[in-house]
């Protein structure tokens, strides 16, 4: 049986290795001392800490779906939640989400600019276009204004102008100017877009996850690899040899660890790529019926509030509601506290994480790129899945996908 390793023990390594475990002798490298990548979380005083975001479950993917249920019992170990999020519009003005169904809530002197916004903007005609103007043509420059640009520009840290849609593509609203005043004028509730509705784990998140699919895995923990050397025919990893290599790391190491390939001609390209880091701040929060709440008030630095804690009983404890609040990029702890003082339902500072590489953005040729470090590593049974390794801002369920993708091709 051919041995294959694979680069990490976050949720696409974790799914290559189950998916592959049956067709070669397989031994996962983790730096970490348990499994979970991004998916992570801490118990702090027994309350449930999401390290980086708040991950549920769902899919538009009939496969992913089938392949998760088969190894999860859905009844016994989640529970089902109807998405209740919120839009922290103004002052005293929450707004449900998405918020163009829910113009009607609005300030009558907003929803009369937005209406003729609507009646009255260009029409997209392509693809290729900006974030800035995917927005200004969808919604209006009303809208955009007043919430999709502050918003996207907290959390991205950058000019919509410079992002392209593209990149973003799936993971947008794309209603007609018809949808949406139909959907006012019926007060139309959302279900279409896939975690309207979720699957949350009855105890300990998306390390619940995480755990259960490390099960029957060899996993090497605490273990760094600094080379991943090709002589041929075999890959050396840590002086073991392999046939074939899965990389579920970051692409901006495979620089460093890739030797025996030249793979120059890609240098410049990978260390262009940009991205930005998360800081989650570890909160007891108000009472509320919430899943996420949106900051895009240009006076909070955070962006959302994830309630994990109203996700599962068992994330909290004594009658403490928990939250995660989240920031694009590093904050130095005052500056956390400060901040905090402004946020609509924060009670109290517990603790908090930052993550370096959570974002990563993307640029015109950032996919065709990646494609041709694909196409240019095949060859010697090099893969590449992920979402730092990709560089797509996967959720939970599109890295799985990524990674059932991939091992159709080994």
């Amino acid at each position: 049986m051919q041995r294959l390793a694979i680069i990490g023990a976050g949720i696409s390594g974790l799914t290559v290795a189950q998916l592959l475990k049956k067709r070669f002798q397989t031994i996962v490298f983790e730096k970490e001392d348990r499994p979970g990548g991004l998916i992570r979380c801490d118990r702090i005083n027994n309350s449930l800490f999401h390290q980086c975001g708040g991950h549920v479950f769902n899919s538009h993917r009939l496969d992913v779906l089938e392949w998760f249920w088969k190894i999860f019992d859905q009844e016994k170990d989640f529970i089902k939640h109807n998405r209740n999020s919120v839009i922290h519009f103004f002052p005293n003005i929450i707004i449900p989400y998405p918020i163009e169904n829910y113009i009607y809530k609005l300030p009558a002197p907003i929803q009369y600019d937005i209406i003729h916004d609507l009646l009255n903007h260009e029409a997209l005609v392509s693809d290729n276009i900006s974030l800035e103007q995917f927005f200004k043509y969808t919604f209006g420059e009303t809208l955009y204004k007043h919430y999709f640009q502050p918003y996207n520009e907290k959390i991205w840290r950058s000019k919509l102008s410079d992002i392209p849609m593209s990149w973003l593509q799936g993971k947008l609203p794309m209603p007609k100017t018809e949808e949406i005043l139909f959907n006012n004028f019926n007060r139309v509730t959302e279900k279409s877009f896939v975690h309207s509705s979720f699957w949350y784990p009855h105890k300990n998140g998306s390390q619940f996850i995480a755990d259960k699919l490390s099960m029957g895995l060899n996993i090497i923990y605490s273990t760094k690899v600094n080379a991943i050397i090709y002589n041929q025919p075999k890959w050396i990893i840590n002086g073991e040899e392999f046939d074939k290599v899965v990389f579920c790391g970051n692409i901006k190491e495979i620089p460093v660890l890739i030797k025996g390939i030249n793979i120059s001609a890609f240098y410049n390209g990978i260390k262009e790529l940009k991205y930005h880091g998360t800081t989650s701040v570890f909160c007891e929060i108000l009472s509320n019926p919430y899943t996420w709440i949106y900051l895009p008030n240009p006076n909070y630095k955070a962006h959302r509030i994830i309630c994990t804690g109203n996700m599962s009983d068992s994330n909290n404890t004594h009658g403490i509601i928990t939250a995660t609040v989240e920031f694009t990029d590093y904050l130095e702890t005052n500056d956390i506290q400060e901040e905090l003082k402004k946020i609509p339902y924060v009670k109290r500072y517990i603790t908090h994480s930052y993550h370096q590489f959570t974002y990563p953005i993307q640029s015109d040729n950032t996919r065709e790129m990646i494609k041709r470090i694909k196409k240019t590593l095949k060859p010697y049974d090099f893969y590449i899945t992920g979402r730092f390794a990709d560089w797509e801002y996967y959720n939970m369920d599109a890295a799985i996908g990524a990674a059932i993708n991939t091992c159709t091709k080994i």
